[in-house]
């Protein structure tokens, strides 16, 4: 038996216990313990089919083998030869995509994400191409049947975002969101342009895995809490009642003030939501940084400058720049059509961890 059929048995073996033990009606006293397990066993079914799928065509190779070194007709021995042929590229074909299911995935890949856009080089102009990103974002989660929920804004003055941060739920989220984190270009004849020249603007993009309870532990003693009244364009208050709110971590000197909503129990639930974001992403930042050094698909949370993409209007371009891609097609792209970029960036980063694990 080869080492890898060997690997597949292992797991397979493991997805039975689990398939067993998540049926005992025991633990279901055990709730934290029984999510995992279904988890676990939910992660394991795509290597569980492929091995079952390997282990066919070996035994297909194995019988036609057999075959070609008994069989005295010429013309079924030519027959069984093209068919292991055929079977032997089979194999080798699953066995890389094998290769690439047994590789550790990020933990944080399945969860849900928190993105943050914000208007950077440009001034009006980039508030607005932080907005069109967001609608990009929105109609993107509308095919993927996923949940935005605003958590702030700041509008840009003649429309468009100065910043939003928003929640997105779904399946796999932050796993196909993580690419998006990084600088944005934008290259177009702006609203403002009489001359009809050319301007570059960008926004900023950063997209983190939602921290849960388990996550981040907050001890109350360490955030001070300041309420204030809403205030609107020109910093005017908007209500007489105090029901922003502003949250100090006194460890870390972090800050967050929501004042979206005209409830300040619902203020003070999404603060405390982005500030557990936050304080998560100190942690995580150790490891995003490791990643980013490796490899060019990923931009580390302490380099938010990267330029990774271009969005050239006058052209109808859009070019990645970590992987060198580039398509003509930046009207659909901007609808919401992403997903084959985003495709392309998991499969540059696949052949960037598969070289990792050999060397």
């Amino acid at each position: 038996m080869n080492n890898l059929l060997e690997k597949l048995e292992a797991i397979y073996q493991r997805w039975l216990s689990i398939g067993e033990e998540i049926t005992r009606p025991e633990l279901m006293n055990d709730m934290k313990r029984y999510i995992k397990l279904n988890k676990d066993y939910k992660d394991l079914q795509a290597v569980v089919d492929a091995y079952k799928s390997y282990r066919n065509i070996l035994e297909n190779i194995v019988n036609t083998k057999d075959i070609i070194a008994i069989e005295k007709d010429d013309d079924f021995r030519e027959m069984a030869k093209s068919e292991l042929d055929n079977f032997i590229t089979e194999r080798d074909k699953l066995e890389d995509e094998i290769r690439l299911l047994l590789l550790p995935s990020d933990p944080q890949d399945s969860k849900n994400a928190q993105v943050e856009i914000r208007a950077g080089t440009g001034g009006d102009e980039a508030s607005l191409f932080a907005g069109d990103l967001f609608r990009m974002y929105q109609h993107y989660c509308d095919k993927k049947n996923w949940k935005i929920e605003t958590v702030s804004m700041t509008e840009g003055t003649v429309g468009g975002f100065k910043e939003i941060i928003f929640n997105i739920t779904g399946e796999s989220v932050y796993g196909m969101m993580k690419y998006e984190s990084g600088v944005h270009r934008v290259q177009r004849v702006p609203q403002t342009e009489a001359q009809g020249r050319v301007h570059t603007s960008a926004a900023s993009v950063v997209v983190l895995p939602e921290a849960d309870e388990f996550d981040v532990e907050l001890k109350p003693s360490d955030i001070r809490k300041d309420t204030y009244c809403s205030s609107g364009p020109g910093g005017q208050s908007v209500n007489t009642t105090y029901s922003a709110v502003r949250l100090t971590h006194i460890p870390t000197g972090i800050v967050v003030a929501i004042q979206d909503e005209k409830s300040q129990l619902k203020n003070l639930d999404k603060a405390m939501h982005v500030l557990r974001n936050r304080l998560f992403e100190l942690e995580y930042k150790k490891y995003l940084d490791e990643v980013a050094s490796k490899r060019k698909t990923m931009v580390s949370t302490g380099d938010r400058s990267a330029k990774i993409r271009t969005y050239n209007y006058p052209q109808n371009r859009i070019t990645d720049h970590r992987i060198n891609l580039t398509s003509y097609n930046l009207t659909s792209y901007m609808d919401g059509n992403i997903q084959e970029m985003i495709e392309a960036l998991q499969v540059a980063e696949n052949a960037e961890r598969l070289k990792e694990a050999i060397e």
